[in-house]
């Protein structure tokens, strides 16, 4: 495991994650753990990853999600130089989408 995160406490917060078994208990569960603003900035985070890695250009990514381009940059360097979380996601919605 590459995460510098790694943590007992995590541990148990992604098992979790990991048990959920439809997007309704998705939805139920971040509602409960998130505010509705730590939700938006996460997905506008895994957006602009899709549109980076979709060869987009920080001024279209901005002005399509609103995202600044500290978060934009920010993305871009995990795509980078980060564990490849991302790639790995992205890869497998693609993979379930043929």
């Amino acid at each position: 495991m590459k995460s510098r995160l790694k943590s007992d406490q995590l541990d148990d917060l992604f098992s979790a994650i990991l048990s959920i078994e439809n997007l309704d208990e998705c939805y139920d569960f971040f509602d409960d753990l998130c505010t509705v603003q730590e939700l938006r900035a996460l997905s506008q985070r895994f957006t602009v990853a899709q549109m980076l890695l979709d060869k987009k250009v920080y001024s279209e990514i901005l002005a399509e999600t609103g995202a600044s381009t500290a978060t934009i940059s920010r993305v871009n360097r995990s795509l980078n130089f980060g564990c490849d979380g991302y790639k790995q996601i992205l890869s497998k919605r693609e993979k379930k989408e043929d």
